[in-house]
C-alpha cells in the first residue's frame, strides 16, 4: 500500500497504487491511520487517488480532509499539476495550504522529499 520515504528519522508513507481512488474523508482517516501505524510522520498521494469533487471547493471535501490532517498532527502531500484548475477560489487554498504547510500541493515527488522530508516534516 505504501512506498516509504526514509532519512534523518523521518519516514513518509507515499502510497503507492496510483489508481486507487480515495472515495471519501473515511477513506483519508484509515490512511492516516495506517501510515501512522507504521511509523510515517507524514504522507504523499498522487492527484490521480483524488476524485475531482476535491478541486471543487463548494463540496466541502477539502476542507473536511485538512480538517482530519489537523486533527491527527500528520501532513499531506498531494503530487501532480494543478494548472488545469483555474478557479481562483482553489488557487488560493493550494496557495494558502503551501504557505501554512499541513497539506501541499507540489509537481513532483522529488520536490516533496528535497524541501520536506529532510526538514522531518511535510
Amino acid at each position: 500500500m505504501f512506498n516509504f520515504h526514509t532519512t534523518n528519522e523521518s519516514s513518509i508513507a507515499e502510497l503507492s497504487d496510483k489508481n486507487l481512488i480515495l472515495e471519501d474523508v473515511s477513506d483519508f482517516v484509515d490512511l492516516l491511520g495506517n501510515a501512522g501505524f507504521q511509523g510515517a510522520n507524514g504522507i504523499i498521494i498522487h492527484k490521480s487517488n483524488l476524485k475531482p469533487e476535491f478541486f471543487d471547493l463548494k463540496t466541502g471535501i477539502a476542507g473536511e480532509i485538512l480538517q482530519k490532517f489537523s486533527n491527527y498532527n500528520q501532513r499531506l502531500a498531494i503530487v501532480g499539476d494543478f494548472s488545469q484548475y483555474k478557479s481562483k477560489s482553489l488557487q488560493d487554498f493550494i496557495r494558502e495550504s503551501n504557505r501554512i504547510g499541513r497539506i501541499t500541493f507540489v509537481s513532483n515527488i522529488e520536490m516533496v522529499l528535497e524541501k520536506h522530508l529532510n526538514k522531518y516534516s511535510l
